[in-house]
């Protein structure tokens, strides 16, 4: 089946709010070029350049336990205007920001955005599908693979002239998106009931729902040392950045569409997912040993590992959980971001203190554990797979 006809399946409204993926999150990947360059020109350390991932995560982390809850009584669609809204604003305001500590107190409010955004895309792609969960999870991790590999190539370009251009490009992005959202895409016909922040913490005590997070919230940890830290131990200027980083978006789009989609079928979801993270961990520690030429292409290649663990991993949310879209999509990503949000703090300190290859080393055994977690949780999360929708929920 051509890339054509699979998008001629979905209805209009879930191809706007693939392309507001598209957008939103574009504005993640623009930052990567030109971390060196904030870092010289405000005389930050790198543990301080490291807090404009930290604080963007960690806000949107907390904020998911409250956007499923926030989506059930705005509606999904108003809780997706209101994040996309928040991500125009703040991602104009950084290109704005005078100092180091008012640009990451500015990515936090980007954060809070991306987060009513996130979790109430994926339940109107996922509402809209007609229950083709599996096929419309990978087009809003196809979306979001490729924003994140446009994002670096813009921002290395612009970063070129001005580390604020890219902001200031994000923003204008994300308005189009934004405009998108506002006249294309529909809320789903079955409106989800009201649920509380309770309801999002309570779905983390099902065993599957928070197997799955667990193991999301060790991945995404080695996610971010390649994405956040990475940037900082290659000397290549903002466009050679934006140029590598690219090519790990690219991979990421094609794991998440195109290869997670073959491995699902024919070994399932926790033996790919467990192979997946794996091969991440051996990639990682490749790149603490790896000289800077070799660091570049295993840059790249991770993001195909990274693509299909993605896609998985949040098919595996919906999937194992017998709760609501927004509360699953709430549950999971707010344990996993949390994960995320020490990484980048964490790397910079390492990196800067201790030499560039530890925090690679740590990446790669966060990583492994995550495999540990799989072969614990491995028979809980089939089982929650194969079980009727809604089981076990109460």
């Amino acid at each position: 089946m051509s890339p054509l006809s699979t998008l001629q399946r979905f209805r209009p409204g879930v191809l706007a709010a693939a392309f507001a993926t598209y957008v939103v999150f574009l504005g993640i990947g623009v930052v990567d070029p030109v971390l060196p360059t904030i870092a010289e020109t405000m005389g930050a350390s790198h543990t301080m350049v490291e807090l404009l991932f930290t604080s963007y995560i960690l806000v949107m982390a907390i904020a998911m336990l409250f956007s499923g809850p926030i989506a059930t009584r705005l509606g999904d669609k108003r809780t997706m205007t209101v994040g996309v809204s928040l991500v125009v604003v703040f991602a104009g305001l950084c290109g704005l920001a005078p100092s180091i500590d008012a640009l990451a107190l500015l990515r936090g409010g980007w954060g809070l955005g991306n987060a009513l955004f996130t979790t109430t895309v994926l339940a109107i792609i996922v509402g809209l599908s007609r229950g083709d969960t599996a096929s419309s999870i990978t087009l809003f991790e196809g979306a979001l693979g490729m924003g994140i590999a446009s994002g670096p190539l813009i921002g290395g370009f612009l970063g070129s002239l001005s580390w604020r251009y890219p902001f200031f490009a994000a923003a204008a992005l994300a308005a189009v998106g934004l405009l998108i959202t506002v006249f294309t895409v529909e809320s789903p016909e079955t409106e989800e009931r009201d649920q509380s922040v309770r309801d999002v913490l309570g779905a983390l005590r099902h065993p599957a729902v928070f197997g799955n997070a667990l193991v999301g919230l060790l991945y995404t940890f080695g996610f971010f040392v390649v994405l956040a830290y990475t940037p900082l131990t290659l000397d290549i200027g903002a466009v050679g950045l934006g140029l590598v980083f690219f090519g790990w978006g690219a991979m990421l789009a094609v794991g998440s569409v195109a290869v997670s989609s073959r491995l699902v079928p024919r070994y399932g979801a926790v033996t790919t997912i467990a192979g997946t993270l794996a091969g991440f961990a051996l990639v990682l520690a490749a790149m603490g040993v790896a000289g800077p030429t070799a660091r570049l292409a295993l840059v790249v290649v991770s993001g195909l590992f990274c693509g299909i663990s993605n896609a998985v991993l949040t098919t595996l949310a919906i999937e194992v959980s017998p709760f609501s879209r927004s509360i699953s999509s709430a549950s999971y990503n707010c344990l996993r971001w949390s994960g995320a949000a020490f990484a980048p703090i964490i790397s910079g300190y390492l990196g800067g203190n201790y030499g560039t290859a530890l925090p690679f080393f740590l990446g790669a055994l966060v990583v492994v554990s995550a495999v540990g977690g799989l072969l614990v949780s491995g028979d809980t999360l089939r089982a929650a797979v194969s079980a009727p929708r809604g089981a076990g929920a109460d």
